[in-house]
């Protein structure tokens, strides 16, 4: 069996190994965008380090593959099936699990559709490390008893949501608004508690409110989501404003594009907290950060 990746990231690599695993001597091959930018040393190493062959076009990566798995970022998503559309071919599977909204996968399922090549819309539910394809996922498409034999035989947790391109997404993109949400409105209250001075009261009156949770590490924990993967993060949920758009939501829309904002802005800032669990630290390691973005922002003006 040949399984190949149009995008070679961090999920792409994740199913590679828990593949690689569950089933010893696939084959793998992948293409990936930043090959081609001179950005593409970390890939080559991954590639290398979980036999997969790279591939120098998106169409020689799919030739001849059985499955071919599209992670790419939200905003590549629908490129990635332009790239392949004339070289899939009947018998081959798309799997698209790009962080997308529901529209996106349809469009991308209606360019792949002339090449009789099987589109199913899969969408990640979980962090996939530690369990790479093992991960919880949703599933909707055209998807036959075979092919759902070859799912469970690989070991993977799915759940079938409905025949039509679209569903699952569209299912994951309400869900991000409000865990991408959480994260955001955490992180805001926190940088704002500790500019003001205010921190271990806020901290005090959430604790009494709500005891179930353990704030200081809740609170790190949520920056720490936002401080790695803000910039990803960003790009999902602009694409669940997309999907609030298509739902009839333009105030959902407006909620996801601000989450979207704070996501980046965090994301962008480069912070390494490691195992830092007390969010005074968190919250002055932020400012420091922000300060520094400014002082260079300032001196590039000057």
């Amino acid at each position: 069996m040949h399984v190949s990746f149009i995008g070679f990231g961090e999920a792409a690599r994740a199913f590679a190994n828990s593949l690689k695993e569950a089933r010893p001597g696939l084959l793998f091959s992948a293409y990936d965008i930043l090959l081609d930018t001179g950005d593409g040393a970390p890939i080559r190493k991954a590639a290398e380090e979980t036999d997969v062959r790279l591939a120098k076009t998106p169409n020689e990566a799919v030739a001849g593959a059985d499955w071919v798995i599209a992670a790419v970022t939200a905003a590549s998503s629908l490129d990635a099936g332009r790239f392949v559309a004339t070289a899939l071919r009947s018998g081959q599977v798309y799997f698209d699990i790009n962080s997308v909204s529901a529209g996106v996968k349809q469009q991308t399922a209606a360019l792949l559709a002339p090449s009789g090549a099987r589109y199913v819309d899969m969408a990640v539910m979980s962090p996939v490390h530690p369990r790479g394809h093992r991960s919880p996922v949703l599933v909707a498409g055209s998807i036959d008893t075979a092919l759902i034999g070859q799912l469970e035989e690989l070991g993977f947790d799915f759940e079938m949501v409905g025949r039509e391109p679209g569903m699952a997404a569209t299912i994951k993109m309400v869900r991000s608004l409000f865990v991408k949400g959480l994260e955001a409105i955490s992180v805001q209250m926190l940088m704002a508690a500790h500019r003001a001075g205010c921190l271990e009261r806020v901290k005090a009156s959430l604790a009494e409110s709500f005891p179930q949770f353990e704030w200081d590490r809740f609170l790190s924990y949520q920056f720490e989501r936002v401080a790695t993967h803000g910039t990803r993060r960003a790009a999902e949920m602009r694409e669940s404003a997309v999907a609030m758009s298509e739902l009839g939501f333009p105030e959902g829309r407006a909620l996801a594009a601000a989450i979207a904002e704070l996501q980046a802005s965090v994301g962008g800032l480069g912070l390494k907290l490691g195992k830092v669990t007390d969010p005074a630290e968190v919250a002055r390691r932020a400012s420091d950060a922000l300060q520094q973005k400014s002082d260079a922002g300032q001196t590039r003006k000057g």
